[in-house]
């Protein structure tokens, strides 16, 4: 059975499923999201020449039973429906699950719930309309997982939280990572020191992120590497952050998970033996 969870910016959560008191009855805009095909054409020429396909936002839609014993409790229900999906609160998470599969992603109302073809709240059954928009339509999978390199006499270790869909393996001082999504998958990358110059490549394609400066121990810096919202961050012993992209070496790039297997190899200049690196994901999926 489909269930829908939505958990807005201030905590408020509703669920939409098959238990009282809000009945899903009809659920759309779950499924493939929808792509725009950009394209060149040269005169005289046959057809066109494909450039791109980029994924438009994706805009569920919800119908639900409201059901109440009273007319207290209807106006209850009703209240509650319209703080959890008030626009003026901005994205919250909206959680789908149905048959053991569970994904996640952001979205606003965009507008009010509207109960349409309802009468005063003495009734017991009213209908209830819910319009959401996403701006980003790649679904997320719920866990964030994270490998952890290590570095230690004879090779590399990896402490890992292990999912059955995914494979890992190493050799030496790589890890293969196999995304299992639909698109390529961002990823947050720690660097704990201490090290000089860590640096952490995607050896499949070719890509690596470089910091240019020594970590000492108890410090760490972060990089995002998420479509708008790239970062790099320094954390020192006592916790205080600041902005670190003027540390990242030149050549770097923002690299993400390819569709497939990666294999990730981590290395610096010293400390790498001392030095843990941890590498956190998410699948990104196209609908349901």
């Amino acid at each position: 059975m489909e269930k829908l969870t939505f958990i807005n910016s201030r905590g408020q959560s509703v669920e939409l499923g098959d238990n009282a008191p809000y009945i899903l009855t009809k659920l759309e805009g779950m499924g493939a999201a929808k792509a725009t095909i950009q394209t060149q054409k040269a005169p005289f020429q046959d057809g066109a020449t494909f450039i791109d396909a980029v994924l438009e936002p994706r805009t569920p839609f919800a119908e639900i039973i409201v059901l109440a014993d009273n007319e207290v409790e209807m106006s209850s229900h009703r209240r509650k429906l319209l703080e959890a999906f008030n626009p003026a609160l901005g994205e919250g998470t909206l959680i789908y699950e149905n048959d053991g599969v569970k994904r996640e992603v952001k979205a606003i109302a965009e507008t009010a719930p509207v109960f349409p073809y309802a009468g005063d709240f003495k009734d017991k059954t009213q209908p209830a309309l819910i319009n959401l928009y996403c701006a980003n339509p790649l679904l997320l999978s719920p866990v964030e997982y994270t490998a952890t390199m290590q570095a230690w006499l004879g090779g590399f270790e990896f402490p890992i939280e292990l999912d059955p869909y995914m494979e890992f393996e190493t050799a030496g001082n790589e890890i293969t990572i196999e995304n299992i999504g639909h698109r390529e998958a961002p990823v947050v990358i720690e660097f704990n020191g201490p090290a000089v110059k860590p640096r952490v490549d995607n050896l499949t394609t070719g890509e690596f992120i470089k910091i240019n400066r020594e970590l000492q121990a108890g410090e760490k810096l972060i990089i995002e590497t998420a479509f708008g919202r790239k970062r790099v961050v320094f954390i020192d012993e006592e916790g205080n952050e600041s902005n670190a992209m003027h540390y990242i070496d030149l050549e770097s790039t923002f690299w993400r998970l390819a569709i497939g297997e990666n294999t990730i190899s981590y290395m610096a200049d010293s400390g790498a033996e001392e030095a843990v690196v941890n590498i956190k994901f998410r699948f990104l999926y196209m609908g349901v």
